[in-house]
């Protein structure tokens, strides 16, 4: 019969402490990048707000050069879905699919300020109007 040859000390697995330094430096280092990633969906839903608001300002703009005036706050964002009651160079197939909701599943909002300016906005992630200390709502008139 042969026997196993012994093992060199270089060919002995890892010790204890070695594994447990690796653990170590691994949960400091997801420590370090969990929060940055777990911000990502939060960052990316802003995005995909302000994305909506700018297509529906680009389809308020055509509504406006076919009518000579932007949709009353009362008629709202449905008039690009929609042929309101009296408006007549309605664009047929309206300027618009759907409506989007947005990112947080809530109804993008709408308010004819002047002749030449709305201003469409989601209330953000809360779903509410901001107050001075959240101000989370994204805007078409901010960034």
């Amino acid at each position: 019969m042969r026997s196993k040859p012994a093992r060199s000390a270089r060919e002995r697995g890892f010790t204890l402490i070695e594994i447990m330094v690796v653990i170590v430096i691994l949960g400091v280092l997801a420590a370090l990048v969990v929060p940055k990633v777990m911000s990502r969906p939060d960052e990316a839903r802003v995005v995909a707000a302000q994305q909506d608001i700018n297509a529906i300002m680009s389809a308020l703009k055509l509504y406006r050069l076919d009518n000579t005036r932007y949709p009353d706050t009362t008629q709202g964002l449905r008039a690009l879905v929609s042929q309101p009651e009296g408006v007549e160079s309605w664009k047929p197939g309206g300027y618009l699919e759907r409506l989007p909701n947005d990112p947080w599943g809530n109804a993008y909002q709408y308010a004819k300020l002047s002749a030449d300016h709305v201003r469409i906005w989601s209330k953000g992630p809360d779903g509410g109007e901001s107050d001075a200390k959240s101000n989370d709502d994204i805007s078409s008139d901010r960034p």
